[in-house]
């Protein structure tokens, strides 16, 4: 237990050292005042928790600062610490039970969707399990490469098709590839739609459709990679992936490299879904299922 919180307080120590540890600063030993407040909803806004999920915080530390009488900002710091952690979710089991189980992996272009699938593959392959990757972002000859070059470093089997090729002949193939192999899982990566693309994003519903079609009741998961860099700015194309396909959960990638680790309470609170893993270094074994009390106890905790 001791390494697993030694990886999220070091994955977390750009979001600890940033908005968090001034959070932590501020509920010191001084007295509750208006300005405490005031402060702290900055910190929150600042941090990407959004304004309603701030908002509604204050509001659960000002009702119990009155209720229960509470004079010193140190009493704030754990009420607001189960707060945090209350808006959190644990992940849903996985349920790898169909054989081949189908996960569709979306995302804008630069969010880390392959390099994603690469540390889902090493993980899935280190438990003994038959995967299967699918290069159906037909449309960026670097995607189909760097997904064969790590097919062949872990010596998966990469389906591709041609360059501008159909996304959803690439999707069909991985499919009937996965089932005549016995794969236990395929995962099959897809364009970076941009969500403001409308002909994309249908495209991507299409994809959807025809893996539907391959195997009935496939894709048994579709899973969003949003990049924990991009802040709020990342939630509207979030949006427009869960109305165009039915997003079943969240891969936060980048959470090493952002000071935002309040994006995922605004994931759980604008679009209602579970964040299946979190990407916290560059290393396969950083990428790392979700845990939301390590989560917590990592962005706040104090970095010397």
């Amino acid at each position: 237990m001791t390494n697993r919180f030694n990886k999220w307080r070091n994955g977390l120590a750009k979001t600890s050292k940033a908005t968090f540890g001034q959070i932590a600063s501020l509920l010191g030993t001084s007295e509750i005042s208006d300005e405490t407040y005031e402060d702290l909803e900055a910190l929150l806004i600042k941090s990407d928790l959004g304004i309603e999920t701030s908002e509604a915080l204050l509001e659960v530390l000002w009702e119990r600062e009155r209720e229960d009488g509470l004079t010193k900002t140190t009493e704030l710091a754990g009420l607001l610490r189960d707060e945090l952690r209350h808006r959190l979710d644990s992940p849903p089991e996985l349920d790898f039970t169909s054989i081949p189980t189908i996960i569709l992996i979306v995302g804008v272009n630069g969010s880390g969707k392959t390099t994603t699938i690469a540390k889902l593959g090493k993980r899935y392959q280190d438990q003994d399990l038959r995967v299967i990757f699918g290069a159906a972002d037909t449309y960026r000859a670097a995607a189909v490469d760097q997904l064969q070059v790590w097919g062949e470093r872990l010596n998966i089997p990469v389906i591709a098709g041609q360059q501008d090729g159909d996304p959803g002949a690439v999707a069909y193939d991985t499919v009937q590839s996965a089932m005549a192999r016995n794969s236990d899982l395929a995962f099959i990566d897809t364009a970076g739609r941009l969500h403001t693309r409308y002909n994309l994003m249908e495209e991507l519903k299409k994809v959807h459709r025809v893996v539907g079609k391959a195997m009935p009741g496939a894709p048994q998961a579709v899973w969003l990679v949003m990049d924990a860099t991009t802040g709020q700015n990342a939630l509207q194309q979030a949006h427009a992936f869960k109305e165009a396909v039915d997003v079943t959960g969240v891969i936060l990638a980048k959470l090493d490299s952002s000071a935002r680790g309040g994006m995922a309470f605004a994931i759980q609170q604008e679009l209602d879904l579970p964040i299946i893993f979190a990407g916290l270094g560059e290393a396969p074994d950083d990428l790392q299922p979700f845990d939301p009390d390590l989560f917590v106890d990592g962005i706040l905790a104090q970095q010397e």
